[in-house]
């Protein structure tokens, strides 16, 4: 009997010993990698997507976004009109009847998606969005277009154009692509002092601050459930801090015309944007941010990098704002999910999907999803980058690169022991769903 009691002794204690070693996930995955993966796929498939982040428009569309592509600038590998798997797209969507787009293949898909355009209507992009299995999806343009159903889309605006209200020639003049984008903030702002009845700028800063107060009150209103910034196009991220007194005698010096100094126009500029935050963080707006590669010969990712906006996001006069950093800082994903450990800072995976293949992205995902997974979010940046290659295929490339990936990433976390298939479900809910949905309010 002592004899039994030893051994039973002995196992308890083999077995207790053993559990934190079966518990430790393993640094590689196993051989059942693959059918775990066909496995969590064919429930990932099946998720309903809220898409963080689009320019869901026809191209022809010039509300599309507050900016526009230099002429002929550079394009990835992936971008380009060779790529098959566009073709894919098109086949899926369409019928698409061709294995490539040559110019007289194309034609067929242009004529179609033009006759489309022309019956009018919110069923078009609604029914695309019911093919790639996305349920909402943000939409940055300057104005929400009538072909888009608000049941289904919501309003992203921009605001960059308030931190241009002087003479802007030196702006322009720096380079090509700076020769593109600031007549068209320009154009935003003019926009924006006709929606309030603005005949001219206002003769003081308070003045301007209250025009720009009421816009971004104005646009709340009208559907917008985000403001967003495309900054890092014109300037560095990295915004100081000025006292009001300085941003007023540079307002008073140039509203009637004149040329700022760089150094000056910065330091307006650096005030009207916290002016911004503090409005969005009264009207509880989520507040978006370009923050990665970007289009253009002259973008320079130095300006561009996430971390230039630590001194805000750590912020805690801001602590109440949601920031929304986009694209996911890519190439710097792993800064990017390190800012997220805020509690009000979120990223999302737009543009990477159609940028990068899955094999890459993937190793992207695994990597957030074992460090935040309640802070990413799934985005597609679908954009029509011509007649043919439009919003559509990129919203399809976007959404089975993102599932894809998502699934290989869970199941490597799988196989490995790092999570059950139970858990990966719930993850997959979280990036492809849920935490987008909380964070606009639609979801408790």
């Amino acid at each position: 009997m002592k004899q039994m009691i030893h051994l039973l002794l002995c196992a308890v204690l083999f077995f207790a010993a053993a559990s934190p070693a079966a518990a430790q996930a393993k640094p590689f995955p196993g051989p059942d990698m693959p059918v775990i993966y066909e496995r969590l796929l064919k429930k990932i498939d099946q998720i309903p997507i809220y898409d963080n982040h689009s320019h869901a428009t026809f191209p022809d569309d010039m509300d599309m976004d507050a900016m526009a592509s230099p002429p002929e600038e550079s394009t990835v590998l992936r971008l380009r009109d060779t790529n098959p798997e566009f073709a894919a797209a098109a086949k899926a969507l369409f019928g698409y009847p061709y294995g490539d787009f040559t110019p007289e293949h194309a034609k067929w898909l242009i004529d179609k998606k033009k006759a489309w355009e022309k019956e009018g209507g919110t069923a078009y992009f609604d029914g695309i969005l019911d093919k790639v299995g996305v349920e909402i999806c943000l939409a940055n343009r300057v104005a929400l277009a009538p072909y888009l159903d608000p049941k289904r889309f919501r309003w992203v605006f921009f605001v960059d154009s308030f931190l241009y209200p002087f003479d802007n020639r030196d702006q322009a003049g720096k380079n090509g692509d700076m020769g593109v984008y600031i007549p068209l903030q320009e154009k935003v702002l003019q926009r924006y002092m006709k929606q309030e009845s603005v005949a001219a700028l206002p003769a003081d800063l308070a003045g301007y601050e209250e025009f720009v107060r009421r816009t971004v009150a104005e646009n709340q209103k009208r559907g917008g459930v985000a403001m967003k910034f495309e900054a890092a196009y014109f300037r560095s991220l990295h915004f100081a801090d000025p006292p009001r007194e300085q941003a007023a005698q540079i307002y008073a010096r140039y509203r009637s015309g004149g040329v700022p100094a760089a150094k000056e126009y910065t330091l307006f500029q650096d005030y009207i944007f916290r002016v911004l935050l503090d409005e969005a963080g009264k009207r509880k707006l989520p507040v978006h941010f370009h923050s990665a590669v970007g289009i253009g010969d002259y973008f320079t990712l130095r300006q561009g990098h996430p971390l230039n906006l630590e001194n805000v996001l750590r912020d805690p006069r801001y602590k109440n704002v949601n920031f929304v950093l986009i694209h996911g800082g890519y190439p710097y994903t792993l800064d990017m999910i390190w800012l997220t450990a805020a509690k009000n800072v979120y990223t999302d995976s737009s543009l990477m999907g159609y940028y990068v293949y899955p094999s890459e992205l993937k190793a992207i995902l695994k990597q957030w999803i074992s460090l935040y997974p309640e802070k990413i979010m799934f985005a597609s940046d679908a954009f029509p980058f011509n007649d043919a290659v439009g919003a559509e295929e990129t919203f399809w490339l976007a959404v089975r690169s993102a599932r894809t990936a998502l699934a290989a990433a869970l199941a490597e976390l799988v196989s490995e022991g790092a999570i059950s298939e139970a858990r990966a479900l719930e993850l997959a809910h979280l990036y492809l769903h849920d935490n987008a949905a909380r964070l606009y309010g639609e979801m408790k």
